[in-house]
This record gives structure tokens, sequence and C-alpha cells, in this order.
């Protein structure tokens, strides 16, 4: 059982999932930072600092009656979409700049001293003539 397990941990998908939850983790922060520091004080500055996060009310009375915070749930929702907009925006920017990459090196064009492929015909017809030739071999 321990030997099937090193070989599970040394297959390469599970490295590659793992540098990737390891990447994600510092890109989440980075993305975190970019709305909290710097979009959302942006934001609040047309909104005059409007803060949901103080809404909600009261399930029942007494000390210990449960809270209804709709007003955490709405920041959430908007922090999402926030979220949403600027990692679009940053994959929007990775493909451009991949796509201008690519069409310099020069990626998108065929190369011209490629041969061209046999069409599906010329395939069937080798086929044919194989196959004859190998009847006939087989009959002498």
């Amino acid at each position: 059982m321990i030997k099937e397990f090193q070989a599970f941990i040394a297959r390469g998908n599970v490295m590659d999932m793992a540098v990737g939850i390891i990447i994600g983790a510092a890109f989440t922060a980075i993305v975190s930072s970019l709305v909290d520091d710097l979009i959302t004080p942006f934001i609040s500055l047309f909104t005059g600092g409007l803060d949901f996060s103080g809404l909600g009310f009261s399930l029942g009375g007494g000390e210990h009656a449960a809270t209804f915070a709709y007003g955490n749930f709405i920041t959430s929702v908007i922090n999402f979409l926030i979220i949403a907009w600027v990692v679009f925006l940053m994959v929007k920017g990775v493909n451009r700049v991949r796509d201008m990459a690519d069409a310099t090196l020069g990626a998108d064009k065929p190369a011209a001293d490629a041969p061209k492929p046999p069409t599906d015909t010329e395939l069937l017809a080798e086929i044919r003539d194989l196959l004859k030739a190998r009847r006939d071999s087989d009959a002498a």
C-alpha cells in the first residue's frame, strides 16, 4: 500500500495539481489585495463609503436572539462581482499577450515546407492497393 501511495504521489498530475493549488492561493491573495486595497476604496468615493455589512434585523427578542445579517451577504455578492470582473480582465489581458506572442513568433502560420497530408480518398486507394498486392502474393 505504501508503494502504491508513493507511485500516486510521484505521478506528474498530482504534482501539477499541487503547484496549481499553491499558485491559485498566491493569485487569490493578489486579486483580494487588488480589490480590497485599490478598487473598493475607489468605488467608495462614488458611493460615499456605503457599507452594507451592518444591515440586518433581529429574529426574536431577548439577549441571545439570532440576527439575520443580510448586509454581509450583499457585501459578499458585491465583492464576488468585483473579483470576478478583475479576474476576467486579467485573463483577457493574458490571452491578448499570448495571441500577440503567437503572432510575432509565427505560430499561427503553417509551415510552407510542410507536405500536404493525403486525402481520405488517397489513403483508401493506398490501402486497397496494399491489400490487393498482398492477396496476389498469397495466391502465387
